[in-house]
């Protein structure tokens, strides 16, 4: 529950299984009616961080993670092309530009997604190197981050340094590093830094429709941390949006709506016991929770780009809502004040140390989620309406 998009990528090649036998390119799912196809080729392809935005505006292209680095998929055809070689760090996609932007080597670049030209933004100064990153805004101005305060850090030998795995997420969490976030301007590369603190700061998003505000997390063991915080992109406006109110209470896996408007999230009142999927309403404060049933819950929620459906990914027979979390990619429809719920794919046989990341493709046609059910990593997708059982292909 507490992985870290960049922890995710150390768990992939690990996981591998070495089975021949290729998995199924498409098939009808068999409890549920729902088409479900593979898009990668290559074995270690893997869709992006359930709040890292891999599309284009218009859907036509998504960027994945290979083995190898970067690559880009034709929706139509369903062609897949390298587009950057080498490991990369926060990559998403600027939904008007086209193009995708990274860490590499201790620099922040871009790459336009149909002519492949790489430019560097910005070599990023040792004192800022490492944290969390990226995030772009809502008019593709800035991109932002966060990082530890390498001057500040007070020295240890590299045994003994918290770790962000298992049993050092406390460890991590209570050693109060100082940290700060920033923005690096697209343009011309200038780099500003504000909110100084000895919090985790983790979990770095843009409003998708504000280009000033900045959503942020206080990372670490949820029922330790008031964990979500929006601030302004010059430092002010600092604000808190859920506060705990019992013992054991957890909020998190925090995302914005796509009218900007509300911050949904994962609660649990309290951890483990009562399931919620909450939105704070930004203008009002109001609280809107849609209870969900254990077998229900899952890792991480999405909503659909009209903001009338949410997606989850089920969990693992490890995870928070265990035992009883049911392993499969949900469908839920918001009515009269509950959650309609539909299954969609079934993960039973997924490991879920790879978590699924649900996301909705921009015509909100289909579901995108990396799974690990037959064995090796790939990426897949499902329709959200379901098909016959002669309907063969991805639609335009």
């Amino acid at each position: 529950m507490f992985l870290t998009p960049f922890i995710f990528a150390l768990l992939l090649v690990s996981m591998q299984n070495n089975s021949d036998k290729e998995p199924p390119r498409e098939w009808i799912e068999p409890a549920t009616g729902h088409r479900v196809v593979r898009l990668s080729s290559e074995p270690g392809t893997s869709s992006f961080y359930f709040h890292q935005n891999g599309f284009t505006a218009t859907g036509d292209k998504l960027v994945l993670s290979t083995r190898r680095g970067l690559a880009v998929l034709d929706w139509k055809t369903r062609k897949i092309e390298p587009l950057v070689e080498g490991r990369t760090l926060g990559a998403v996609v600027g939904k008007k530009t086209r193009q995708v932007y990274y860490i590499q080597n201790n620099a922040v670049r871009a790459t336009h997604l149909d002519t492949g030209k790489t430019r560097t933004i910005v070599e990023l100064p040792a004192e800022i190197r490492g944290g969390s990153g990226l995030a772009i805004n809502a008019d593709e101005t800035l991109l932002g981050g966060s990082f530890v305060e390498r001057d500040q850090r007070p020295p240890s030998p590299p045994a003994q340094r918290p770790s962000n795995r298992g049993g050092g997420l406390e460890a991590r969490w209570a050693a109060h590093l100082p940290m700060r976030l920033y923005t690096v301007r697209i343009k011309d590369g200038d780099i500003k830094t504000f909110h100084p603190s000895t919090e985790w700061l983790n979990h770095v998003q843009f409003s998708p429709t504000d280009p000033t505000q900045m959503m942020f997390c206080h990372e670490g063991p949820w029922h330790k941390v008031d964990r979500i915080w929006t601030i302004r992109t010059d430092g002010s406006g600092l604000r808190k949006i859920h506060t705990r109110q019992m013992d054991m209470e957890i909020a998190g896996h925090e995302f914005f709506s796509p009218d900007g408007k509300i911050i949904w999230y994962d609660l649990q009142t309290p951890r483990g016991k009562e399931f919620w999927l909450a939105g704070r309403v930004l203008a009002s404060e109001e609280l809107i929770k849609y209870r969900v049933a254990r077998e229900h819950w899952s890792v991480h929620y999405n909503v659909s780009p009209d903001g009338k459906l949410f997606a989850g990914d089920g969990g693992g027979p490890r995870s928070v809502a265990a035992p009883g979390n049911g392993q499969w990619i949900y469908l839920f429809t918001p009515r009269d004040g509950t959650l309609h719920v539909e299954k969609l794919v079934d993960l039973s046989r997924h490991d879920y140390r790879l978590e699924p990341n649900v996301v909705f493709t921009p015509d909100g046609q289909w579901i995108v989620f990396r799974s690990n059910m037959h064995g090796v990593t790939h990426t897949y997708a499902v329709e959200v309406k379901k098909t016959s059982n002669t309907a063969t292909g991805l639609r335009p």
